[in-house]
């Protein structure tokens, strides 16, 4: 078969294992059964059947059965929910779903309750943190359990846009300088390990580059918010800010132009990060930032740091060494993510040789001939992945987008702010 048959044999596959959950609710999972979560339970396994239905690819009752079984119990909201948890999560896909006007506006307009409260009470901490002279956590503001995430589900929705601009204007302030013992040091620094634990191996904390985890998902919601119309004061300047960090801190060698995943005190003291490239993945690595980096240079019309992007985007995924690193089938460090993220990335370029690199990245997750790769994933050891963030319905997801070859119809993807 060619290349968008297999994707959407193996596609098939997994919809089919994940039909109902019924067939999935088990003790087993490597994650857990957890009905609330976006990246590892019932709610990203209903977007991969809504994209489908609205494709026309699968039925809407597995959408269906899938989101009553997220929403079965009370909404989570408060300090616990974010854009992959809870109340948010179940407000992405219940949008997502919503295939005509009026749609599950019901439900809709009650989770907003818990999302706009959760969100204006980690604004208000926030500023607060920030008026004291603190280092934040990375889940303050990072694109999993932080602000970038929320900020993603309200321009995502297309609503409340005058709390989407409160959540800019935090990113803003968020990228200006701070001294700390007389050291100049990013506002996003954190004094805590990337686990978001207190860690010995990082007794001053970090500076974390990440898309998931770090300074890129505000930078990929900053730039979306200009290339959707909408901006605050001080918004270019904070861009400017982060594109002037990762300026200073990109590494160039025989693979190519690449970031570390994040600094450490010594390193930023010392001006030498660690030994790299690592794995070029979207939550931590040059696939996510690179496509962060293109968005900023669309929205700030800038070519030159475009093709500079796209040229560092084209290395990583050309190169021998970094694609032997990546080890899994997921969208958030595996095959998937690089395969769909090189997708929009090619969309969007001026750099030509990209769309070339599909087939190479496409083949581990749809090689047929030891069945199929993507709903193996469902498998033991450890009772599989079904998830969206890293197991087979994220992998699922990036293939059935790549065999139908157009933009998504539910916009799934917008909670990776890479689109």
């Amino acid at each position: 078969m060619e290349p968008r048959e297999n994707a959407r044999a193996a596609a098939d596959a997994v919809a089919e294992r994940l039909a109902t959950p019924e067939d999935m609710r088990s003790p087993h999972h490597r994650q857990g059964w957890w009905p609330q979560s976006l990246a590892h339970g019932a709610v990203g396994i209903a977007l991969l059947h809504i994209e489908r239905a609205r494709t026309g690819d699968g039925p809407w009752q597995r959408a269906h059965d899938w989101l009553a079984c997220a929403a079965a119990q009370p909404a989570i909201g408060g300090t616990d929910s974010h854009l992959y948890y809870g109340a948010p999560a179940l407000a992405f896909a219940l949008h997502a779903a919503a295939d005509r006007p009026g749609r599950y506006a019901r439900a809709l307009n009650t989770l907003d309750r818990h999302i706009t409260a959760a969100i204006q009470e980690r604004l208000a901490g926030a500023h607060a943190r920030i008026d004291r002279g603190e280092t934040p956590k990375l889940a303050e503001f990072d694109a999993i359990r932080g602000l970038s995430g929320m900020g993603a589900l309200l321009l995502h929705r297309d609503i409340h846009i005058d709390l989407f601009r409160e959540i800019l204007a935090y990113l803003v302030r968020l990228t200006e300088p701070v001294k700390h013992n007389g050291e100049p040091l990013p506002g996003w620094w954190s004094h805590l390990a990337p686990s978001g634990e207190v860690f010995p191996d990082y007794p001053a904390g970090h500076a974390n580059n990440g898309v998931a985890h770090g300074i890129g998902g505000p930078l990929a919601l900053l730039a979306l918010a200009i290339r959707h119309g909408i901006t605050v004061e001080g918004h270019h300047e904070a861009i400017a800010r982060i594109l002037a960090w990762l300026d200073r801190w990109r590494q160039d060698g025989p693979a190519g132009p690449w970031w570390p995943y994040w600094i450490t005190r010594e390193q930023l003291r010392s001006g030498r990060p660690g030994a790299g490239p690592s794995r070029p993945s979207w939550c931590y690595g040059t696939a996510g930032l690179a496509r962060a980096q293109q968005l900023a240079a669309l929205a700030t019309h800038d070519p030159a740091r475009q093709r500079a992007a796209e040229g560092a985007f084209l290395h990583a995924m050309t190169d021998p060494g970094q694609l032997r690193a990546t080890v899994d089938l997921s969208l958030c460090h595996g095959f998937a993510g690089l395969a769909h993220i090189t997708g929009l990335v090619a969309a969007d370029a001026i750099t030509p040789g990209l769309t070339e690199c599909l087939p190479r990245l496409l083949a581990p997750i749809t090689d047929t001939t030891t069945g199929s790769p993507a709903a193996s994933l469902l498998d033991p050891p450890g009772g599989g992945d079904m998830g969206l963030l890293e197991g087979a319905a994220g992998t699922a997801l990036a293939l059935h987008s790549f065999r139908a070859g157009t933009a998504t119809a539910s916009g799934w993807n917008s909670c990776f702010l890479i689109n």
